[in-house]
């Protein structure tokens, strides 16, 4: 059995959790909290009750690399640096939820993140935790920085397209929604029930932190810069993502040659489900479950592409995804407890 620790006890941690309850191979030795200490965590969360009896204790390094194999990491920015040191120095695998290792250029995560990374050495050696994309990279990496929720949604329906220069890299338009989950359990004003519920807004407009990741996934898979422009909506539902991209063609390149590269791409990932021609996601259909589906719309008359991707943002877009990742550095089935589809009723 592979002993596994996690730093927080936010949504994310809520769903390792949940996800972690049906894997044969993994057994949960150690929690942290910062405002819940010494409580059960099935008190936190009531529906974990009847699987976990875990108590929350404090946040203790030498407590983890005595109790743990591997550590997932659900922290603020900045709070996950220190102790991915200390834990991989002793030889524990860290898989790090928040955003201190996503970013390979440091002075880019200054600016979005209003902090000085204090270990711009281990930047290099991070591997970015989408299996898509990087899965033999993520099987001997020492620490995983696993990706946004907007950037997995937006990622993956647009690197083969890059890939393949089958559409432009100037002028990409990434239109995302998610539910109010993705903004994390603290209490804040702007997620009240009274000002979410019957409202729709953009924020973080020209300045929300996943762009910049977005930005460099997206040069990295075409080799060359892009140029894009990427604003985040919140809706009023718990949890799921919509992205809505929106492409060009370059010149000679055909609407059939869009669907090709991506059912060629993905034929053979268990998460990732290309849609047949005119059906499009909805967040339902992915609720609760570690897939990625994709619809595409390729227009025989202009060079226009929208492509349209689907994802539960603490799944897929955090946990799931996170869960998938371990069971790459160990060298389980790459699906353990990750096969169940949405919740669809």
């Amino acid at each position: 059995m592979v002993r596994v620790g996690i730093v927080g006890d936010g949504y994310t941690a809520a769903e390792l959790l949940r996800l972690m309850v049906l894997h044969p191979e993994l057994q949960v030795t150690y929690i942290s909290s910062h405002h819940n200490i010494g409580r059960r965590i099935d008190a936190v969360f009531p529906q974990l009750t009847g699987f976990y009896d875990l108590i929350l204790e404090p946040t203790e390094t030498q407590r983890m690399i005595g109790l743990c194999d591997a550590v997932f990491l659900a922290l603020p920015h900045g709070a996950s640096i220190p102790l991915v040191q200390e834990l991989t120095a002793a030889g524990i695998r860290c898989i790090d939820l928040g955003a201190d290792f996503r970013l390979k250029d440091p002075a880019i995560y200054e600016k979005y993140y209003g902090l000085a990374h204090t270990a711009p050495h281990m930047l290099p050696d991070a591997v970015y935790g989408l299996p898509e994309v990087y899965r033999e990279k993520i099987k001997q990496a020492s620490y995983i920085a696993n990706p946004g929720c907007y950037p997995t949604a937006s990622i993956l329906p647009l690197a083969p397209l890059l890939k393949k220069h089958l559409v432009d890299t100037q002028g990409i338009v990434i239109d995302a929604k998610s539910g109010v989950t993705g903004a994390g359990r603290s209490a804040k004003e702007a997620n009240l029930f009274c000002e979410i519920n019957d409202s729709f807004k953009a924020y973080g407009v020209g300045t929300h932190r996943h762009m910049p990741e977005i930005a460099q996934e997206l040069c990295f898979a075409a080799g060359e810069n892009v140029q894009m422009i990427f604003t985040p909506h919140l809706v009023p539902m718990n949890r799921g993502i919509l992205a809505t991209i929106y492409a060009m063609r370059p010149s000679g390149v055909h609407p059939e040659e869009i669907r090709g590269a991506l059912e060629e791409a993905y034929a053979n990932e268990p998460f990732v489900q290309v849609l047949p021609e005119g059906v499009f996601p909805q967040t339902k259909w992915v609720y609760g479950s570690n897939h990625v589906h994709i619809g595409i719309w390729a227009d025989p008359d202009s060079p226009r592409v929208i492509l349209i991707s689907a994802i539960d943002n603490l799944t897929k877009g955090a946990s799931g995804q996170a869960l998938q990742n371990l069971n790459l550095l160990f060298g389980f089935d790459e699906t353990t407890a990750l096969t169940a589809p949405g919740l669809t009723p």
